[in-house]
C-alpha cells in the first residue's frame, strides 16, 4: 500500500485468512498469537474494582510510578539487575514503543538491520520514520539467529533483535546476545531488543539485553506472559539521554497508557501463576511439536514464545495458496510464513499453539485428513 507521502506499507495475508476464517463456525485456530489463558486473578479483581476507585484519570506520560517500580522489581527477580525505574518508560502495547524507537533512533535513509524472517511489522514501522528496513537472512541454516558475521555485511544504524522470536521461537543465548551489544557498543549502532515473549521460555535461562548494555532499548509488555493482550500495556527501558525526549514523544502520541490497565498491571507479578501459565504453554508446545513434525520438516523446535515454524516443501512452495487451501477445505486457519519476510519464507507456515490441546486435536486430526496421511 502507497500512501500519498510515497510511502509504502506490506499488508499481512493472515489477516485476510482471519476475515475469511470468520464465515465459519467451527474454525480450528493456529493463527492468531493471542493467549487464551486469563489474566493473574489479581489482575481481574483489580479492573473490577478499578472505576470505582476513579483509576480513570492520565498518568504522567512515562507511566504510574508505582507500576513503573514495580517492573523495576521485575527484573531484579527475573534478571538479578538493577534498572532505575526512571528509565523505564510505559506505553500502550508494544506497537508504539517500537514506533518511539524507531523515532529516536533513525531517521530518512537509516539502515534498521532485522533477522529475516522476523515479526512483520517492524519493517512498516522502519517506513513509518523513512528508514530503511535492512533484512538480514537467518534461517535454517544460522539457527535462525544472526551473529556478528551477519552485521559485517551491512552498513547499519540500527539493530533490532527479538528473543525468543516470532515466528521461529528461537532464544538468543546469553553469550550470542553479549556478544551483539558490545559489537554495536564499538561501531555506534543502536540496539533495540525486543523481548516480549520472555517468560514464555522453556527449558533454558533468559536473558535481557539490559544485562548486558545501559545503552540498549529494551521493549516488553504484558500481552503474552501476562495474557493481557487487550489491556493494551508494555514498556520500554531507555538509555539515560533517551529518557526526556521518550517521554516527549508519549506526550504526543498518546498522553499516557491506559489507566484503568497500568493499576491492574500492579497484580500480574503472580509468579506462581505465571509459571503455571509457562508450564501450560510448555505443554501445548511439547504436543503440537511431536504431531506435526510427522507432517512438515520443523528444523527449530522452539525454546519460547508459542509458535512452530513449519516447512511445506513436500506440499507446496506456495504457502499463501496452500494456507487458502487449507482454510477453505478443512477451516483449520495457520500463518503463511511470507508475512514473515522473504528468506524461504514461501515453503513455511506458523502454527500459534495459543489454544487448548483438545482444540488442537481435532485441527492435526483434519489436517492429516487434508494431506492423506494415516497414523
Amino acid at each position: 500500500m502507497r500512501l500519498r507521502s510515497g510511502r509504502v506499507f506490506s499488508p499481512f495475508y493472515v489477516m485476510e485468512l482471519v476475515r475469511q476464517a470468520q464465515q465459519y463456525d467451527d474454525v480450528i485456530h493456529f493463527e492468531i498469537g493471542q493467549p487464551d489463558l486469563p489474566p493473574p486473578p489479581g489482575v481481574r479483581e483489580a479492573l473490577s474494582r478499578g472505576v470505582e476507585r476513579g483509576e480513570t484519570a492520565y498518568t504522567e506520560s512515562l507511566g504510574l510510578g508505582e507500576l513503573r517500580r514495580r517492573i523495576s522489581e521485575h527484573y531484579r527477580h527475573d534478571y538479578g539487575v538493577s534498572v532505575d525505574p526512571d528509565r523505564i518508560l510505559v506505553t500502550p502495547g508494544t506497537s508504539i514503543a517500537f514506533l518511539i524507537a524507531y523515532e529516536l533512533l533513525a531517521g530518512p535513509g537509516d539502515r534498521i538491520g532485522m533477522a529475516d524472517p522476523s515479526y512483520p511489522c517492524y519493517k512498516n514501522f522502519a517506513a513509518m520514520v523513512d528508514a530503511e528496513a535492512v533484512f538480514l537472512p537467518a534461517g535454517s541454516e544460522k539457527g535462525y539467529r544472526l551473529g556478528i558475521e551477519d552485521l559485517k555485511k551491512r552498513e547499519l544504524e540500527v539493530l533490532h533483535l527479538s528473543s525468543p522470536s516470532n515466528p521461529t521461537g528461537v532464544l538468543y543465548e546469553g553469550e550470542r546476545l553479549a556478544a551483539l551489544a558490545e559489537y554495536c557498543r564499538e561501531r555506534g549502532i543502536a540496539f533495540v531488543s525486543d523481548e516480549l515473549y520472555h517468560g514464555l521460555v522453556y527449558d533454558t535461562r533468559v536473558h535481557s539485553a539490559v544485562e548486558y548494555s545501559e545503552e540498549a532499548i529494551v521493549i516488553n509488555g504484558f500481552s503474552k506472559y501476562f495474557c493481557m493482550p487487550g489491556l493494551r500495556l508494555g514498556w520500554m527501558i531507555l538509555p539515560e539521554e533517551l529518557i526526556r525526549p521518550a517521554e516527549i514523544l508519549a506526550q504526543n502520541l498518546y498522553i499516557s497508557a491506559p489507566t484503568l490497565s497500568q493499576y491492574a498491571a500492579l497484580e500480574a507479578f503472580d509468579y506462581d501463576y505465571l509459571a503455571r501459565v509457562r508450564e501450560t504453554f510448555k505443554k501445548r508446545r511439547d504436543w503440537l511439536y511431536g504431531e506435526l513434525k510427522e507432517l512438515f520438516a520443523i528444523d527449530a523446535r522452539p525454546d519460547g514464545a508459542f509458535y512452530l515454524w513449519c516447512d511445506t516443501s513436500r506440499y507446496s512452495e506456495d504457502a499463501v495458496a496452500l494456507s487458502r487451501r487449507i482454510l477453505k477445505e478443512t477451516h483449520v486457519a495457520v500463518t503463511p510464513g511470507i508475512d514473515f519476510g522473504s528468506h524461504a519464507t514461501n515453503h513455511h507456515l506458523r502454527f500459534a499453539y495459543t489454544r487448548s490441546i483438545e482444540h488442537m486435536e481435532e485441527g492435526v486430526r483434519r489436517l492429516r485428513e487434508f494431506f492423506d496421511l494415516d497414523r
